[in-house]
């Protein structure tokens, strides 16, 4: 099919993150926007998300000799601008018609780290090529197929990726009535399966693929030894994504993981749990330090980037509001929206007394 996206490269105004949504749904065809923007069911965690970094507040500060915040961070021996990195989401072309490739370019700008998702538009390879020198993570949705897993595991090692994230919340797609109205399926081709289509006996490439026959590829009995699997194969860094519960941090330690990541996928998994802030306290409870913790959904202002740091995460990711600016605006559209980010983040580290991330760490929310 034919499908018409983005080809801006420019900087983008941002007054505020959420407005860009609305323009990016003026700019999309319906079905990729119902897709990145929808979520599951009636889509409670989506609006859940944003709205619970209001359960706590940050207590103001002052006369504590500040000048200019310190947003510097150092993650995995990674030197980073700030302590905000992208999230893997699968399918840039929907969005732009450079895909990953841009995305990757503007976030290497920013100065922090790219995720790069099995189900992309680009290689493994080609985003490796476009941003040498910037540290990447690569997340891997598990196959049924362990030669597929290998494969794809080595270009992630070859490449020089600095970590691997397993997603463990999306053996199967939460129910997204947006893609069902739409009659949505995936017009771009996802490389990375094309080319093992190509090397294996599967003659399926991946392309233009309702969502259902995406996730039936994928293994949905996942465990622990999975962790084990992936450590041993590659000695990189594993991070499990996809964690709301802290009863699951004591087994993830014990089977080696290098770090939790707390996240809800954005409200579109299961429309019946908690806002991923609401369970981030819990969880860095149990976690205790003994492993850095990341964290993701509903991000849209540099408050939220804050409190997620004073309750408990290490770094902060960012999605979709990294999906407007590659829209709107390319790779120098993804920059402006770090940048907007660290803008606010910087103001809220001022007036709160924060010389730098590591005192906003210790900063202790009040209950609203």
């Amino acid at each position: 099919m034919t499908y018409i996206t983005s080809t801006q490269e420019r900087h983008i105004d941002i007054v505020d993150i959420p407005s860009l949504e609305k323009l990016v749904q003026a700019n999309m065809a319906k079905g990729a926007f119902g897709y990145l923007a929808g979520a599951a069911e009636d889509e409670l965690v989506l609006k859940a998300n944003p709205l619970a970094f209001n359960h706590k507040h940050i207590v103001p500060r002052v006369l504590q000799d500040i000048q200019d915040p310190d947003l510097t961070t150092e993650f995995l021996g990674l030197k980073l601008s700030s302590p905000i990195i992208g999230v893997p989401i699968a399918a840039h072309g929907l969005v732009h018609e450079k895909a990953e490739l841009a995305t990757a370019q503007g976030v290497a700008k920013a100065g922090t780290i790219f995720s790069l998702s099995t189900y992309g538009n680009a290689t493994v390879d080609e985003v490796a090529a476009v941003a040498p020198d910037s540290p990447k993570f690569f997340q891997l949705y598990m196959s049924k197929d362990d030669d597929f897993n290998r494969w794809i595991l080595d270009k992630a090692i070859k490449g020089g990726y600095k970590a691997i994230i397993l997603t463990a919340d999306s053996t199967l797609g939460g129910y997204r009535e947006s893609d069902i109205i739409n009659n949505f399926t995936f017009p771009n081709v996802m490389r990375n399966l094309e080319e093992w289509s190509k090397l294996s006996t599967d003659s399926e490439n991946g392309a233009g693929e309702g969502i259902a026959a995406i996730y039936a590829k994928a293994k949905q009995a996942l465990s622990l030894r999975d962790i084990t699997f992936i450590k041993d194969y590659t000695h990189l860094p594993v991070f499990v994504k996809g964690i709301q519960s802290a009863h699951d941090v004591e087994p993830l330690i014990n089977a080696g993981v290098d770090g939790i990541w707390v996240s809800n996928h954005g409200g579109r998994q299961l429309d019946a749990g908690p806002a991923s802030f609401d369970v981030l306290a819990d969880i860095a409870k149990a976690v205790n330090k003994r492993v850095p913790i990341i964290f993701d959904s509903g991000v849209r202002r540099g408050q939220h980037v804050f409190k997620a740091l004073a309750n408990g995460a290490d770094i902060v990711g960012i999605g979709r509001p990294m999906l407007w600016g590659l829209n709107l605006g390319g790779s120098q559209g993804v920059t402006d929206v770090f940048e907007h980010f660290k803008k606010e983040l910087r103001i809220n580290m001022q007036l709160a007394g924060a010389h730098t991330i590591a005192e906003v760490k210790e900063t202790k929310l009040i209950d609203a």
